[in-house]
């Protein structure tokens, strides 16, 4: 894909500096775009323009800092063969080493009051500023005439600039958020009985062990996890995860649905607005919190025993508002603690489907995996498709029609959903690398062109569901809103078993890894794969644009991502000889000596190097089988200062984490 890419201290003299920069910057055209199609093309007639005295709230957005070299650390984080496999930043690290800089972010804000808009909100990273101000000081700020318009297919109108915005600034802006209300976030639920009979749609609960067979929470987990496992006892414990939502909720629904399937809720929620949308939703009000019950009951059933879950809450789920999709993402990219798993049951239609990807992309930086729904439309096409769903950065989760052996017991068969979103990308992304083999395997899939879904779980009308302060219904509503929490909560298994076994970070972004596990030899034996049923392009054997891989076959493929380690090993480095001379060179061994059955290759390096010495492994940084030596290289600058120093030698293989000195003298 083609990618375009401090508190300010309130004094005259800073707003006189801010309206100089603003006054000597050339205007500057922005790295995405802000107007929607429909207003573009004609489609939406333009009635009028905003009062010139409206109050707006915007977040302007800056990119990345070298973006290039963001490109090339993603690439080397997940390489599982490289020296920095999963060494993810903190927000701190990222911020420094990616984040705009603090002049830059300075220099945004000056440029916002010295025309007349208020900044409201900072960020840690420096990605976004939150301000508000009139139209009129909008309009003047960006070069664009607020105007009105008549959407094309819906009764009601819609705001957006007549152009492009201008800025005059002396940084280039990645996006400004909040300057269009066309697109209206769609949960990706269903209720069966909207659907019409001649439609065929009907529910297949039969071995759930809610209120008429339905399936709770907690039965996705005896399915998809524990699946007759008696050992199956992870819970998620120590990890955290978060919800996207862009409304409110009432906890009561959570405490009802809890309370009628007499079970009982220990997991910590937090609501967090990270603008002026309020945590709270009544349906008497008009608010509905359906997908937000449904968001908190499928991932909480399935990891009953995580620190916590955080509800991200933003506008954007009420008529007539802008969306804060940069304030939610970037909400849950500066947490603090960072939730590793993150999920999103809303899709919409951008105006630009690349404005969100500098925050996918910092999660991908932190080791944050971001599930989003494929969506309940059946095949994606141009005109039935809602993004994010096959943005590169996300795993894209469809739907399944799931049958247990009985009720709360172990996964029994499985199909397609008809319903579930997925194929070819509409928005026409690069095919990512990971999935260049599984897509030369699939007939009907793109080899130029990101493909979805990813993975897929129960998506049919089978689910218990408490919502709106209203009475309970069973095997009325399904949708991927129901897989796609459950995935995150799966992911909150794999991590706290990876972190069990001695890793010293999350597995991060799991696509990668899901596909080497799907190419691989145990893919029947981790995966539920499967080959009839869904949407029109269909299932087949392996990867399709149905369900992706499938399903996860219980504790198989948690054991895949994140293997239990199997014995130990040291490492010894034979000592050099006397010492090296400046613009010499010696060579040493690292061997390793594996116990207890270990067998994974070791990666190594190295650190504490001194100035003008450097170190190569030869052949490679790498142990296979996890037994054996490599060479190492060890070079002096003719420069280097005489001493002697320390040099660590680090091992990373199955889990295992060993270390090693080695002692160097420079004569």
């Amino acid at each position: 894909m083609i990618r375009k890419l401090s508190v300010f201290m309130l004094t005259i003299a800073a707003i006189v500096s801010g309206a100089a920069i603003a006054s000597q910057a050339e205007q500057q055209t922005l790295l995405t775009r802000h107007i929607p199609e429909a207003a573009l093309n004609g489609q939406a007639p333009k009635l009028g323009r905003l009062p010139a005295t409206q109050s707006m709230r915007l977040v302007l957005v800056l990119p990345h800092r070298n973006q290039a070299g963001l490109d090339n650390f993603l690439k080397e984080v997940y390489d599982p063969h490289g020296a920095s496999f999963r060494k993810f930043l903190t927000v701190e690290e990222f911020t420094a080493k990616f984040g705009p800089s603090q002049e830059d972010y300075d220099s945004v804000i000056h440029f916002a009051e010295a025309n007349g808009l208020t900044v409201v909100k900072t960020s840690r990273n420096r990605m976004n500023i939150d301000v508000t101000g009139s139209v009129a000081n909008v309009e003047k700020a960006l070069h664009v005439t607020m105007a009105l318009y008549q959407h094309p297919t819906e009764s009601r109108t819609f705001f957006s600039p007549d152009r492009e915005p201008t800025p005059d600034v002396s940084v280039q802006l990645w996006h400004i958020g909040g300057l269009d209300n066309y697109a209206t976030p769609k949960p990706m639920y269903t209720r069966r009985d909207s659907k019409t009979a001649a439609e065929g749609v009907r529910s297949n609960a039969t071995t759930g062990s809610g209120p008429s067979a339905s399936f709770l929470g907690s039965d996705m987990r005896a399915a998809y996890y524990v699946d007759g496992n008696s050992a199956a006892t992870l819970t998620g414990t120590g990890q955290s995860l978060g919800l996207f939502e862009f409304i409110g909720t009432d906890l009561a629904d959570l405490t009802t649905y809890y309370a009628n399937v007499g079970q009982t809720n220990n997991v910590p929620v937090t609501l967090t607005s990270v603008d002026t949308q309020s945590t709270s939703c009544v349906f008497k009000k008009g608010c509905d919190d359906t997908e937000q019950t449904i968001d908190m009951t499928q991932a909480l059933g399935m990891a009953p025993g995580l620190s916590g879950l955080t509800m991200w809450i933003g506008t954007g789920g009420l008529s007539g508002q802008t969306l804060d999709d940069p304030g939610i993402l970037n909400g849950m990219a500066t947490a603090s603690p960072l939730n590793a798993q993150l999920s999103c049951s809303w899709l919409w239609t951008p105006s630009d489907p690349t404005t969100d990807d500098v925050y996918f992309e910092e999660f991908a930086a932190q080791g944050q995996n971001f599930f989003v729904a494929a969506g309940d439309d059946g095949k994606w096409t141009k005109s039935l498709f809602y993004w994010p769903a096959d943005s590169v950065y996300v795993t894209s989760v469809g739907g399944t029609d799931l049958e247990t052996s009985s009720a709360a017991g172990p996964w029994a068969s499985e199909t397609g959903w008809e319903d579930t979103g997925g194929g070819i990308g509409p928005d026409d992304f690069t095919i990512p690398s990971w999935q260049v083999t599984a897509a030369a395997g699939c007939a009907k899939c793109s080899q130029t062109f990101r493909n979805g879904p990813d993975v897929a779980a129960n998506s049919n009308f089978t689910f218990y569901v408490c919502a709106d302060q209203e009475a309970c219904t069973a095997n009325l509503y399904g949708g991927t809103s129901f897989a796609t929490p459950m995935w995150a909560g799966y992911l909150a298994l794999a991590n706290e078993q990876y972190l069990s076994g001695g890793a010293t970070s999350t597995l991060g972004f799991i696509n990668p890894t899901l596909y080497t596990i799907g190419e691989g030899p145990n893919y029947d034996t981790d995966f539920h794969d499967i080959t009839s049923g869904g949407n029109t392009d269909g299932t087949t054997i392996g990867y399709d644009l149905s369900t992706g891989w499938g399903s996860p076959n219980g504790n198989n493929l948690i054991n895949a991502l994140a293997p239990v380690p199997v014995g130990s090993f040291t490492l010894a480095a034979a000592p050099t000889v006397g010492g090296i001379a400046p613009g010499g060179s010696a060579i040493a061994e690292i061997t390793a000596t594996p116990s207890g059955g270990f067998d994974t290759t070791i990666s190594l390096t190295a650190s504490g190097e001194p100035a003008g010495v450097g170190v190569l492994f030869k052949p490679g940084s790498s142990i296979a089988g996890g037994s054996g030596s490599v060479a190492m290289e060890i070079k002096v600058a003719s420069n280097a200062p005489a001493g002697t120093s320390t040099i660590t030698i680090t091992g990373v293989g199955g889990g295992v984490t060993t270390t090693t000195t080695f002692t160097l003298t420079v004569k």
